[in-house]
């Protein structure tokens, strides 16, 4: 389904002009390429996927049969942006077949969401690899052919730099190399004012791609919205005039400022809870395009009184009672998984949920079995998942909450809280 918000006299501003896109054999990357298409430009589909993947839908060159489909013309080219000959072979090819460069965008990323001591060396490197080195290398590799174009964009995908450390503290690697690539923005912004529009684009929410169904397990699709709103979004930005630089931009925001009033339209299930993206606070209005310091000494304060216990330790023993006492032997047979949880704060420790064993079982101190799934979080906010105030997916897509284990049972667990919840 194509979401057009443009007025007629808009139609086909892309018309000749060349986009090279990273990762855009799947996902953000060809959903940005596919608009474009349609007004009959030409891109550069820069992506590592030549052959199949075993799990991840398209290549480079059925993403192009999608492009030339929609009315673009398209040059796949095998690209992974760890490797600079690679990068700089396909700018070549570029120029040779369409020649030049009009707009570059950087949408090829890795993502870990693993703290300091559970990042393995090898996927720190790949992070640093593809999401600073890459994009700061492909905007090296195509910013003199850029200058030479009309009207030349390079649009960055990453977030506003919030230095809440709440964003830091749970995906230390991941967050510094996001915030490398909106640096990128902030420099060549400026570097290149007058001459190439640099900005940022981000979603206000998760976005459902082949990455999100493996960070958030099956079902998680109907709390994200569709690729459609970055793509309008990217292409808002776009044809905008290039004096429009240095712009950190979150997609709904623009949208919204457009003129755009129905977002139920890019809804995988229309009025379902959608999950706020990482690094956005959700109780900060996210309205401030232009990049904005954000004190971390205010974003300590901040956290502090926002994790702040709720009640000193009642709480969370009463809650554990109540769960105790909410329990069915269905429970037990339909989730099948030992919870731990690391409380912080008053009422804290270690505390199990066992809906493994007959009859269930909760308590203070370690399961009486290995765990499944261990949760990590603040006592006050246990309570509110536990009372329905905070979902599960929410918390740990804000950083509140940290998984390790077993990702489909975590995700079993939401269910079983919905269930309960009624009860608590």
């Amino acid at each position: 389904m194509e979401t057009i918000h443009m007025q007629p006299s808009q139609y086909r501003k892309l018309a000749g002009c060349t986009l090279f896109i990273t990762g855009a054999s799947r996902g953000i990357g060809k959903a940005i390429a596919l608009k474009a298409a349609k007004d009959g430009a030409n891109i550069v589909i820069a992506a590592k996927t030549a052959e199949p993947h075993p799990t991840l839908p398209g290549t480079i060159y059925t993403a192009a049969e999608e492009i030339e489909a929609a009315g673009g013309k398209a040059l796949p080219c095998v690209v992974n942006v760890r490797e600079e000959e690679q990068i700089i072979s396909a700018v070549e090819k570029a120029v040779k077949t369409f020649g030049g460069i009009d707009i570059l965008v950087n949408n090829a990323s890795a993502i870990s969401l693993t703290g300091t001591l559970e990042t393995a060396t090898k996927k720190v490197n790949l992070m640093m690899d593809v999401n600073v080195r890459g994009t700061y290398l492909t905007s090296k590799a195509c910013l003199p052919h850029l200058r030479k174009s009309k009207n030349p964009h390079i649009l960055n995908l990453s977030p506003p730099m919030n230095l809440n450390p709440i964003w830091f503290k749970n995906h230390c690697a991941y967050t510094i190399s996001k915030y490398g690539m909106s640096m990128c923005v902030l420099g060549m912004a400026e570097e290149f004012r007058g001459e190439v529009a640099v900005n940022a684009l981000w979603p206000k929410t998760a976005i459902h791609t082949a990455a999100m169904d493996m960070l958030g397990g099956a079902g998680i699709e109907k709390q994200c919205r569709k690729t459609d709103i970055l793509a309008d979004a990217a292409y808002c930005i776009l044809t905008k005039p290039k004096s429009f630089t240095g712009n950190f931009i979150i997609d709904e925001v623009l949208l919204r400022e457009e003129g755009v009033k129905d977002f139920d339209v890019y809804a995988i299930a229309p009025g379902h809870p959608l999950i706020p993206d990482f690094f956005l606070d959700v109780e900060i209005d996210t309205t401030a395009v232009k990049q904005k310091g954000y004190g971390a000494a205010q974003a300590l304060k901040e956290e502090k009184t926002e994790s702040a216990p709720a009640k000193p330790s009642g709480p969370v023993a009463e809650t554990f009672r109540v769960i105790q006492g909410a329990m069915t032997e269905e429970n037990v047979r339909s989730t099948q998984g030992i919870f731990q949880f690391e409380l912080s704060g008053d009422g804290g420790g270690t505390w199990y949920i066992d809906l493994k064993n007959k009859g269930g079982s909760t308590g203070f101190g370690k399961p009486p079995g290995t765990a499944d799934v261990v949760m990590s979080m603040s006592s006050a906010d246990f309570v509110k998942m536990f009372t329905g105030k905070l979902k599960p997916t929410m918390a740990f897509m804000s950083g509140k909450l940290r998984i390790k284990g077993n990702m489909a049972l975590a995700m079993k667990l939401e269910k079983l809280l919905t269930q309960l919840n009624s009860k608590l």
